[in-house]
């Protein structure tokens, strides 16, 4: 079972995520400070990050952005407003999905494995293919630019992989939602914008004019090298 580290300082909420999340078999350890957090991925090594988003001291968003400097390790940012402004700077930061707090064991069990699919599933092509400057290992699940690999966070990666796979096509934000997240109901769009402009920020030379990824406004977005 995936190793799991929760940063949450609230101790009602910390000690009701990890009971439950043990009871499902995930080795666990927990933190109450983005600090501290910080201290133990490096000891545990967990396979994914919970975040609470409002942490004293240093907040969700900042360590969130310190995670992101060292590695691609999956973060499901935990909040307790989902329509709050600081959601979309935390997943401006690099967080691959939020949950609203409170939330049900086995509603956060799904969205992790949700997470660790977009890392595990078998990607069907063996070879490498490229897109202009862009190399794309799908078996070896590994992506470079001009001859450079890149650190991509989980959802960003199976973002690019499937748009990659249908180039040209124009896929809306509730398709990519469904396939690229897994939420199958009517979901939050700025988990697909906030990633789209994450992504171009690492494969375009110029994020604002990109070649890439390319927008459709009022459709959604369609891979295609100009």
């Amino acid at each position: 079972m995936p190793r799991v580290l929760l940063i949450e300082d609230d101790p009602s909420v910390r000690e009701g995520i990890e009971l439950g999340l043990r009871r499902r078999g995930h080795e666990m350890r927990t933190a109450p400070s983005g600090e501290v957090g910080l201290a133990v991925i490096d000891e545990f090594r967990p396979d994914l990050l919970l975040l609470d988003l409002m942490l004293p001291g240093m907040n969700g968003v900042q360590v969130c952005r310190k995670v992101r400097e060292t590695g691609p390790l999956p973060i499901i940012m935990l909040t307790a407003r989902g329509d709050d402004f600081d959601v979309v700077v935390g997943l401006e930061a690099g967080a691959d999905d939020y949950i609203v707090k409170p939330a049900r064991t086995e509603v956060i069990e799904a969205r992790i494995r949700a997470v660790l699919r977009r890392i595990e599933e078998p990607s069907g092509r063996g070879a490498v293919e490229f897109h202009g400057d862009l190399a794309i290992d799908r078996a070896g699940l590994n992506v470079a630019k001009a001859g450079e690999r890149l650190a991509l966070a989980p959802s960003e990666l199976k973002l690019l992989l499937y748009l990659t796979a249908g180039p040209e096509q124009v896929f809306s934000r509730q398709q990519l939602l469904e396939q690229v997240w897994e939420h199958s109901y009517h979901g939050d769009a700025r988990l697909v914008d906030a990633c789209v402009r994450r992504l171009r920020h690492k494969i375009e030379d110029v994020p604002g004019n990109p070649r890439y990824i390319q927008t459709l406004r009022g459709f959604g977005y369609r891979f295609g090298p100009l």
